[in-house]
Formats: C-alpha cells, sequence, structure tokens
C-alpha cells in the first residue's frame, strides 16, 4: 500500500526572474511524497501558468489519484492516466525514487545506465535592460555558457551588451516566443557575428511554421513547441534541437523516451529546467547525460535550496546523492 502525501512549498529568489510573460519572485512547488511502509520517494513539479497550471489545479490533479496510488497504481500506468505535465511529473518522479529506494539501487543501476559524469550548466541572465544584463554578465563573466532572456526589439543590444560583459563565455539566447518572422531575419545575422551558438523558442508555438524555409545558421532549439514525444512529428524540419523538461515531459519516464525519440529523428538534444529545487533537477540530470546543451541551474537561483541539494562546483554538477533523490 502507497500513501500519498502533498505539500506546496515557496522558495524564494536571490533575485527578481523575468522572462517576457512577467517576472516572479519566488519558485512555488509542489512535492509528491509517496510512502510505503517505512519507505518514502519524493518527486516536486513546479505548475507553469503557461500550460495552464497552477498549484491549486496540479494538486487537484495528483489528489485525484491518491486511492489508485494506494491500491498499487505503477508508473507505466501513471503515463495512461494523466496528461504530460507538472502532476505526473511529480508521482512519476516520486515513483522512481520510491522504487530505487525499495530495491536499495540507485537510480542508473534501474535504468541499467552507466554511472552518471558531471555535468556543466548554462546559467540564466534575466531580462532586464542592456545596462542591467551587462552588469549581470559582469558577475557571472567566469561561467563558461550564459543563457540570456530575450523579449523583443531591443535583443541585439541586450546580447551587445552580454558579450562586452562577459567576452570569454559561450552565449545562448531565449526568446521565449518573442519574435516573429522579421525580428527574426534581422537579428540572427547580428546574432552570429556576437557568437551566439543557439536560440531557444523564437517564435511563438503553432505559430513557428516559418522556421522551416528561414536560414538557421544559429541552430534553433524548441522550448514551448515540444512538451512529449508526441510532439515530435511538426517539429522536424523546424528546428534542430529541443529541450526536455520534466514538468512537461510529465516525468523522467517519458523525458528518456522523448530523448531517445528526438535522437532517432536526428535532433539534438538540451535538458532545461524550470526554476525550482535540487529535488526537480536531479532525475533531470539523469537525462542530461550526453546532451548536447544542459541548463540546470535553478537552484542557483534560488536564495537557498534544500538539505541535501545538488553539489554545484562554479558550473559543474556533481551527480546527486542518494539522500537527494534516486
Amino acid at each position: 500500500m502507497t500513501e500519498l502525501t502533498l505539500s506546496r512549498e515557496s522558495w524564494p529568489l536571490r533575485e527578481v526572474f523575468t522572462i517576457s510573460r512577467g517576472s516572479k519572485r519566488q519558485a512555488d512547488v509542489v512535492v509528491a511524497a509517496l510512502r510505503a511502509g517505512d519507505i518514502t520517494g519524493y518527486g516536486e513539479c513546479l505548475p507553469y501558468a503557461r500550460y495552464g497550471e497552477s498549484v491549486d489545479s496540479v494538486t487537484e490533479q495528483i489528489a485525484s489519484l491518491e486511492s489508485d496510488l494506494r491500491n498499487g497504481l505503477d508508473r507505466l500506468t501513471l503515463q495512461s492516466r494523466l496528461p504530460a505535465g507538472a502532476a505526473r511529473n511529480a508521482l512519476d518522479c516520486a515513483l522512481w525514487d520510491l522504487e530505487c529506494k525499495l530495491y536499495r539501487q540507485r537510480i542508473w543501476q534501474r535504468l541499467t545506465l552507466p554511472v552518471p559524469h558531471t555535468l556543466e550548466t548554462a546559467y540564466t541572465l534575466s531580462l532586464d535592460t542592456p545596462e542591467h544584463m551587462r552588469q549581470a554578465a559582469e558577475k557571472q563573466a567566469h561561467r563558461p555558457l550564459l543563457k540570456l532572456k530575450l523579449a523583443d526589439q531591443h535583443d541585439l543590444e541586450r546580447v551587445a551588451a552580454v558579450r562586452a560583459g562577459a567576452p570569454s563565455a559561450r552565449l545562448i539566447v531565449d526568446a521565449n516566443e518573442g519574435w516573429d518572422e522579421a525580428l527574426y531575419t534581422r537579428l540572427v545575422p547580428e546574432l552570429v557575428t556576437l557568437g551566439v551558438t543557439m536560440i531557444e523558442q523564437p517564435m511563438p508555438a503553432g505559430k513557428d511554421e516559418a522556421l522551416a524555409s528561414l536560414p538557421r545558421p544559429i541552430p534553433i532549439c524548441a522550448d514551448e513547441s515540444c512538451h512529449d514525444s508526441h510532439s515530435l512529428a511538426g517539429l522536424v524540419g523546424r528546428y534542430d534541437m529541443i529541450n526536455i523538461k520534466l514538468d512537461k515531459t510529465g516525468g523522467l519516464t517519458e523525458a528518456l523516451r522523448l530523448r531517445d525519440e528526438a535522437v532517432k529523428h536526428g535532433l539534438k538534444i538540451m535538458v532545461g529546467c524550470m526554476v525550482s529545487t535540487s529535488l526537480a533537477m536531479a532525475p533531470a540530470f539523469i537525462v542530461a547525460q550526453g546532451a548536447d546543451v544542459v541548463d540546470l541551474d535553478g537552484p542557483l537561483l534560488l536564495q537557498r535550496d534544500r538539505d541535501n541539494g545538488l553539489d554545484y562546483q562554479g558550473s559543474i554538477i556533481n551527480p546527486p546523492s542518494a539522500a537527494l533523490w534516486g
């Protein structure tokens, strides 16, 4: 018998975090705890308004399966009981964690994967004025990879300012659906000159068909346009990469499937995150093994992380401890 407990947690951010859709000062997450006897597995998700989610709606989704979990609902059945999204992510990851603890194996052993190695993560600079983004870049200039949040016709000035503040860093940019075809066409040649190596979700999901015919001298990565493996058919030819986030895929189970299917389609892999704690990063760390771009900096943006959090050495992330997850 598996008992479900849900908790809502708010984690203050170091600074206001802004993207094209708005700003936030804290990460509001939902944690699912699944107890079998004296062993408990945990999973964390961050409900995202862009996908119609809230803490209330996600909590209700998870709670609706309480009796099923008590009667032995497993991971494979879960995939058809909830849609891809934050609620399924929390439960899927909690079930994996519980399974690892019950069998006294690490997650990579359960998956018959090699022991994971350290990863280098991007560090995200929040959307701001060019001058403020330059100042933020100067503070993080020691990091090898910076990710810039962009939004509109002033983005070229933002990227140029960051390049001036961090001349040695590799740069990737994320427009969060903020561009149209005309702005893309105007910005991309200049971004090539500034050394940008990837552009994430330049146009709105569902309105990105122009990417199939536009030049792509910089690889284009799908984020909002890519949720789970069912998304892939509409991405080939428009995008060069996909950004896998467990809160979109609905957990580790589907994230691994999406990664494998994307590679078969010739797409490169980025593994990203919502702004949340190390409990959410740990399963994503497993998916990110071998990824072309890793963006698991969520805990670095918080005022504090949870106990036994991931060990970050600058931009290098060490594998999660058993005390954290998996």
